[in-house]
């Protein structure tokens, strides 16, 4: 093996002692009893802001789906492969979470070849898919047009969240969960640089620090 697949090996040997021997009856419990997490997070691939670490949660607390930049495609049926959306049904129709939240970040390679990119490509996967947030995009260069580059790509990163935020609830069964159980929407941005975690206000109509 590679030594940075012998390095994987290892840190799964430490987890092994450090938690998984210190905490058998947890493991015990989903392993006989599955897993019951409260809260769905929609984060992105990018391998500097896994949401288990950001958020501290222990085995079975939280639900991740993780894609280039935290998107979530508008609801749609018919044919095609619905990995995010089947993720985000089986959340929230069988796990019944009582929280999503969608967490974008700072210097997002995903929305950077968005900015960049030409998303009309049709033999690109991920043009394709960044195309979902082409309206932040679009609001940033309308907005923002002779800003720095890292203020852009924060502002379209901040502006994607938001789309997937809309695009949850656009699903049938995310609204119903919202009108007769409670479900809630988050958004959260991690600022990369300065360890901070911003939340968007729905009041104050923008992201601030939590």
């Amino acid at each position: 093996m590679s030594d940075e697949v012998n390095k994987l090996v290892s840190g799964f040997h430490k987890f092994r002692t450090k938690y998984f021997l210190k905490d058998t009856e947890l493991y015990h419990q989903l392993s006989t009893e599955g897993q019951s997490p409260k809260t769905l997070i929609i984060g992105c691939s990018d391998s500097r802001v896994d949401p288990a670490l950001l958020t501290q949660a222990n085995p079975g607390d939280i639900f991740v789906i993780r894609n280039v930049a935290n998107l979530v495609p508008p609801y749609e049926v018919g044919g095609g492969f619905h990995g995010v959306s089947s993720a985000i049904e089986f959340a929230v129709n069988g796990l019944k979470v009582e929280n999503i939240i969608v967490i974008g970040h700072e210097q997002c390679g995903g929305i950077n070849a968005l900015l960049k990119g030409n998303t009309s490509r049709t033999d690109s996967f991920i043009s394709s898919w960044v195309d979902i947030a082409k309206e932040a995009k679009i609001e940033v260069l309308r907005e923002l047009p002779n800003a720095p580059e890292k203020v852009q790509l924060d502002a379209c990163a901040k502006k994607a969240v938001l789309i997937s935020m809309e695009n949850l609830m656009s699903f049938p069964f995310i609204q119903e969960r919202m009108q007769n159980h409670g479900l809630k929407i988050y958004g959260w941005f991690f600022e990369l640089e300065q360890g901070r975690m911003l939340e968007f206000n729905y009041e104050q109509r923008k992201f601030v620090e939590i």
